[in-house]
């Protein structure tokens, strides 16, 4: 092969290669203020699942960008921007084909919480449909109920975002909380609403980072293995217990 021959070679995979390099290297990463696994403290983007992703970049040596939005205009990002990704979200049917997913991040069973000594007793989802429910609006565990049929505005009310129903439930205006498990019991202490219970665990769930489904597919699969790996190695758990 000549060696004009060889430079044209080279050029062309360049060229050919090139687009996967920036998909691995760069990302735009987006969050919503979802405490404990993403939230805003002192001017920096923390929490459960931010420690983890800024882990899983750390090992990849992937460069990123890390911003915090209202959810809706998070989730739109990350399904219309090239290299974004957007987390924590839930892996649903309705979301599957909309991203390429990398995860679990971490584990977010979803409840109803009660103010403590409340008397109400749920063993069901029919048992809620009786009492008034604080949800917020695009969050996937309201989105889960309107499909059991729990009618907004009746049964169910939504917020704009989680931090008012734990206010709402203090104040009486709604009788249950649906929410995280974790995410319930930070709000809480962090907001300082009063005692609040668990009282029916309706769907166990968890938690993804969602790229931009134009991600390249070997991309997605080196950080699925590189997150494995932080999981056998205990760093997911060290993550975890940093905020209990």
């Amino acid at each position: 092969m000549s060696r004009f021959c060889l430079k044209i070679f080279v050029l062309i995979i360049s060229i050919l290669i090139s687009p996967f390099l920036y998909a691995a290297k760069n990302f735009k990463i987006v969050t919503e203020n979802y405490p404990p696994f993403n939230m805003e403290e002192n001017g920096k983007i923390v929490g459960i699942s931010t420690d983890v992703m800024k882990e899983l970049m750390k090992r990849e040596k992937t460069e990123y960008t890390l911003e915090l939005y209202p959810w809706a205009r998070a989730f739109k990002m990350g399904m219309e921007e090239p290299n974004t990704v957007v987390y924590s979200t839930t892996r649903t049917p309705e979301r599957e084909a909309l991203f390429k997913w990398v995860g679990p991040l971490v584990s977010n069973d979803w409840v109803f919480f009660a103010k403590k000594g409340s008397k109400i007793k749920i063993k069901s989802l029919d048992d809620a449909k009786k009492y008034s429910v604080g949800g917020y609006n695009g969050d996937a565990t309201s989105e889960f109920l309107l499909k059991e049929n729990f009618v907004k505005g009746k049964n169910i009310q939504l917020a704009t975002n989680d931090k008012q129903n734990a206010l709402k439930l203090e104040a009486g205006r709604i009788d249950l909380w649906a929410t995280g498990s974790q995410i319930g019991k930070w709000i809480a202490k962090t907001e300082k609403t009063g005692s609040i219970e668990p009282l029916f665990t309706f769907k166990k769930v968890e938690l993804y980072a969602a790229f931009n489904k134009n991600t390249d597919d070997a991309v997605i699969k080196k950080l699925n293995e590189t997150l494995d790996k932080m999981k056998k190695d205990g760093s997911v758990t060290k993550i975890f217990d940093r905020y209990k």
